[in-house]
């Protein structure tokens, strides 16, 4: 099958992110992908090898004439494909299928897969259907690659650790950040400075060091402002604190970031997904996975609230998770609990692998794709 993506990119790369994400993996299994996207300016640091059997189009102005029709048409996020150039890519026989937003709360299982059909304009008597990633059998999956675990395994900690300019000491512990401008961001940075609190809960022994993988963009501007004179105080080399400033990363080593930290700090939904995939090699083929907090998208109607608690109910998250997500995330204005890396660790292990019995969401969204397609076209 042919497919088209069509993405609006609005703030902060997500959309463009699980859109690529999601254009490269269909190109991975044989199929070729059209990605129609406002702004493709993120994809030169986030995918600057790009993906063969991946076509990067323009989308603004007037539609094409004269292309192929796809097979499957995926709107991402609402982003609202005008009768035009929808009629440019598709036609009525397409499977026309509007990607949601991810989200544990309830109505997800409900609205999955629902049809809307169009009523009025030249579209009528067109149907979309709705597909929503999710967390549970009723959903339609996260994305995920075949063959993640086995790269997974691959992985040299050390040597990409040293491509980053990072040799950490024997016993130090990593965190990586990836965050908006949380309140109690301060209160995290003292927290690793004191080495009083380096100690993880009920453990007996802490790393002496910590070092802190601060990704590019807004969350090293959030440090920045934080810490200015950190780095250039005389005291710097005595804090149990390392401060490293990222640059850009491409999504691939993203994941890598994520697989050599022993704590990830992550925000947004791509994001989310990728440290819920997160692991590395244990013993033997045994992978662990890797403890992860999460920073939502403030919405103005406080909309992140309820779908924070949805997600940390399905996880389900610790006491010491649950409190430490309210405060990371300001709904509470408690102080900012301790790390508890040691049950979060065990948390997350529990967490993937429930996701991991789940179907993969381009498993699912294929299999919409040909539920909607006419018979012909399935071969």
């Amino acid at each position: 099958m042919r497919w088209d993506i069509f993405c609006k990119v609005i703030d902060n790369f997500g959309d463009i992110g699980v859109c690529w994400r999601l254009a490269r993996q269909i190109a991975a299994s044989g199929q070729p992908a059209r990605l129609w996207v406002d702004d493709d300016s993120a994809l030169a640091w986030m995918a600057p090898d790009r993906a063969e059997g991946v076509e990067v189009r323009p989308w603004h102005g007037l539609a094409p004439e004269g292309l192929p029709p796809g097979d499957v048409l995926i709107e991402a996020f609402g982003c609202d494909v005008t009768p035009d150039w929808v009629q440019a890519v598709a036609t009525a026989n397409t499977a026309w299928i509007n990607l949601e937003y991810l989200s544990a709360e309830p109505y997800v299982e409900r609205m999955h897969g629902l049809p809307s059909p169009v009523l009025s304009g030249p579209l009528a008597g067109w149907r979309k259907r709705f597909f929503y990633p999710g967390f549970t059998v009723g959903t339609g999956g996260l994305l995920r690659e075949p063959d993640l675990r086995q790269r997974q395994q691959r992985f040299d900690r050390a040597s990409w650790l040293a491509a980053q300019g990072i040799q950490p000491e024997a016993g130090a512990r990593l965190i990586s950040l990836f965050c908006y401008e949380p309140a109690a961001l301060s209160a995290l940075l003292d927290q690793l400075a004191r080495p009083q609190e380096l100690s993880n809960k009920g453990s007996a022994s802490a790393p002496a060091v910590t070092h802190l993988l601060v990704t590019s963009g807004r969350a090293t501007a959030a440090v920045q402002a934080l810490m200015p004179a950190h780095e250039r105080s005389e005291s710097a080399t005595s804090s149990p604190l390392r401060l490293h400033y990222l640059p850009r990363l491409s999504q691939d080593d993203f994941d890598h970031l994520l697989w050599a930290c022993d704590l990830n700090f992550v925000r947004g939904e791509d994001s989310l997904v990728r440290a819920l995939w997160a692991a590395r090699p244990d013993t033997g083929t045994t992978l662990r996975a890797i403890p992860f907090v999460w920073q939502l998208y403030p919405q103005h109607d406080d909309a992140h609230h309820a779908k924070l608690r949805a997600f940390l109910n399905w996880v389900p998250a610790s006491p010491s998770s649950h409190a430490f997500h309210e405060v990371w995330n300001g709904l509470s204005a408690s102080p900012l609990p301790g790390l508890d890396i040691q049950n979060w660790g065990a948390q997350a292990q529990q967490a993937q692998a429930r996701a991991l019995h789940q179907a993969d969401l381009l498993t699912q969204l294929r299999a919409m794709a040909l539920s909607m397609a006419p018979a012909d076209s399935r071969s």
